[in-house]
């Protein structure tokens, strides 16, 4: 716990920041020129980088492996409202485990999982153990989601669903 020294320094510190950005104003003729130039650059930019939304990565997987909506959804243990929130909504963006269950009910290689989770704003890091047991899991094609609660269990973690 912080001592009250410290969160007065803290305090001070926010304060003093806090005034100094008041003090500098951000409005000049030259910022407001380059600032156009740099939302088209924005706007390009986007238009080349943009990738499809999770929405359209996971329908598309669904369709590729010529499965049904219910199949998955039931396979992944979704229940059918939220299923019908992702498919109904675009810009709809579910938790990590959730993408992991999808993507494990898919069977989808560590690739394609990556890059289901990447459309939805995730990944899977080298440095969680969550993580690298469902990696693992990925490599070996292990699938079957008693097997995979297993070993998260095995490290003390808590299921995936």
């Amino acid at each position: 716990m912080l001592d009250k020294e410290l969160l007065l320094e803290l305090q001070s510190y926010i304060e003093s920041h806090l005034k100094l950005q008041i003090l500098q104003p951000f409005e000049s003729p030259s910022f407001q020129k380059s600032e156009e130039f740099q939302n088209i650059e924005i706007e390009d930019f986007i238009k080349i980088k943009r990738q499809p939304t999770f929405n359209q990565t996971l329908f598309r997987y669904i369709d590729k492996k010529g499965a049904s909506d219910s199949d998955i959804y039931k396979r992944a243990g979704i229940d059918r409202r939220h299923f019908s929130k992702i498919r109904s909504n675009p810009e709809y963006k579910p938790g990590k485990k959730t993408v992991i269950a999808l993507a494990l009910a898919l069977q989808l290689t560590k690739k394609e999982t990556d890059k289901l989770l990447s459309s939805a704003g995730y990944s899977l890091s080298d440095s969680d153990t969550f993580d690298l047991v469902i990696q693992f899991c990925l490599e070996k094609k292990i699938y079957d989601f008693y097997d995979i609660n297993q070993a998260l269990d095995y490290f003390s973690l808590n299921p995936l669903i």
